[in-house]
């Protein structure tokens, strides 16, 4: 990202954020390149990454107007939970091999229904609360509501199903931050996949609340199921298969 020595010095600690985010923030004066902000290397730094075992900000939380600008101007991909920015990293192959079954199940499985699977990079905007909009971005999303798609093809609804694949660097905000999110939202099913461990959870969300939960363990069950739509299944075998 480029910006003027004069927004620089205006705007130092929303930049700063930036920073923090992983984001290079390049000066420019006089159309020239003058100066880098970047965020330190080495075990005090606190960046905001996906690996990242402390995820608070030192400057505050972002904004969504400025999480908007940042998403707009870097090359790099990002979600915004509760004011906290995640940078994405590069997903391993246990992670796209399984979302890859899914996706392949879920599109022949709703093929010819009104629902639409979709899958990342794809954003979804979520309101918590009239100030904390968040944005993430799913592996696989199930959404019911296409008349919510805009006319630039953003969304601007809430998936009937979302389902993340857990890496070693998502792990924790897979399970405790989206869980939160999804639940507090609207979301009326999340998928847990765990690539590592070969299990998948399914909750059923409901009121702003847990309703219920099914785990499924690869070698004990053939199948992990949708609650909400009835017959949906992938095969756990073929979810965890090494090739």
């Amino acid at each position: 990202m480029r910006v003027s020595s004069t927004d620089m010095q205006n705007n130092f600690g929303k930049y700063l954020k930036f920073a923090e985010s992983s984001e290079e923030i390049i000066v420019t004066r006089n159309g020239k390149d003058v100066a880098k902000l970047t965020a330190l290397s080495g075990g005090d730094d606190i960046l905001i990454r996906e690996a990242a075992a402390n995820y608070e900000l030192s400057c505050g939380s972002v904004t969504y107007e400025e999480f908007l600008e940042l998403a707009k101007t870097s090359e790099q991909r990002f979600e915004l939970i509760d004011g906290i920015v995640y940078n994405l990293a590069s997903p391993t192959y246990k992670h796209q091999h399984a979302v890859q079954e899914l996706i392949g199940t879920f599109y022949n499985w709703f093929k010819g229904r009104p629902c639409k699977p979709l899958t990342s990079p794809f954003d979804i905007t979520l309101k918590k609360e009239e100030t904390n909009i968040c944005v993430v971005q799913p592996d696989v999303v199930v959404i019911c509501d296409k008349d919510q798609i805009d006319a630039n093809g953003k969304y601007t609804g809430t998936p009937t199903l979302v389902v993340e694949v857990l890496s070693p660097a998502t792990r924790s905000k897979d399970l405790i931050r989206k869980l939160e999110l999804y639940r507090a939202c609207g979301v009326m099913e999340y998928w847990i996949v765990d690539p590592m461990k070969e299990q998948a959870a399914v909750y059923v969300l409901a009121d702003g609340e847990i309703a219920d939960n099914t785990y499924y363990s690869n070698g004990k069950d053939l199948y992990v199921e949708s609650e909400r739509f009835q017959g949906l299944r992938v095969s756990m075998r073929d979810l965890f298969a090494e090739f």
